[in-house]
C-alpha cells in the first residue's frame, strides 16, 4: 500500500506560502490507517524503549494506537497549561511563531528511554523540544517515527546531526 496516496496536500494553509499535509484522508481510511500502525510498529522493534511520547495533537492519534498494540505506557506532551499536575516546559520556535510544551514531571524518569511518535516532522523545532523535555525529565529519547518527513525542510536531518535516530515512513517536499 502506498500510503502517500492517503495524504491530502492543501496549498497556503495555514497561511499563504505553506503546502499543508493532511493526514485527515489517511485515518479516515482504516485499511490506510491500520497499515500505518503496523509499520509503526515493525519500525519500532528496531528499537528498546520502556514508554512511548507523542506531541498534541495529530502525534496521539498515531502513538495511543502504537502503545495500545505494545502495550507499553503512553505519555502526551501538551501545549501550555493543558496539564493539571506540575510539568517540566520547553519554549521553540514554529515556522510562524513560537510555543511551548509541557510534559508531567512524574511521567518519565532517569530509567526510560522512550520513543517519539508524531504525524510530520517540518522544520523539527516541535521534535527537538519533545527531545528535551524526555531530557530534563532524566529520560532518554531511544528515537523519533513521523509518518511524514518534509525532507526539504530539514528538521528530520537536524535530528541525525543531533546523533538522534529518525524513522520517516512517508517522504514529501515541503514546498
Amino acid at each position: 500500500m502506498n500510503l502517500k496516496d492517503y495524504i491530502r496536500s492543501i496549498p497556503d494553509y495555514p497561511k499563504k506560502g505553506i503546502l499543508f499535509r493532511d493526514i485527515t484522508t489517511l485515518i479516515k481510511d482504516e485499511n490506510a490507517f491500520a497499515e500505518t500502525i503496523n509499520r509503526i510498529i515493525e519500525i519500532s522493534k528496531k528499537y528498546n524503549f520502556t514508554k512511548i511520547a507523542a506531541i498534541e495533537s495529530r502525534g496521539f492519534v498515531f502513538a495511543s494506537a502504537v502503545s495500545f498494540v505494545l502495550k507499553k505506557p503512553f505519555i502526551m506532551l501538551r501545549k501550555k497549561n493543558k496539564l493539571p499536575a506540575d510539568v517540566h516546559s520547553v519554549d521553540f520556535e514554529l515556522e510562524y511563531g513560537t510555543a511551548t510544551i509541557e510534559v508531567h514531571k512524574d511521567s518519565i524518569d532517569e530509567k526510560d528511554e522512550v520513543l517519539i511518535i508524531d504525524d510530520l516532522i517540518a522544520t523539527g523545532g516541535t521534535a527537538e523540544a519533545a527531545a528535551k523535555l524526555v531530557e530534563v525529565s532524566k529520560g532518554k529519547v531511544a528515537a523519533f517515527v513521523f509518518v511524514i518527513n518534509l525532507f526539504d525542510l530539514g528538521g528530520s536531518d537536524n535530528l541525525v546531526k543531533s546523533n538522534y535516530k529518525v524513522e520517516n515512513l512517508i517522504e514529501f517536499p515541503g514546498h
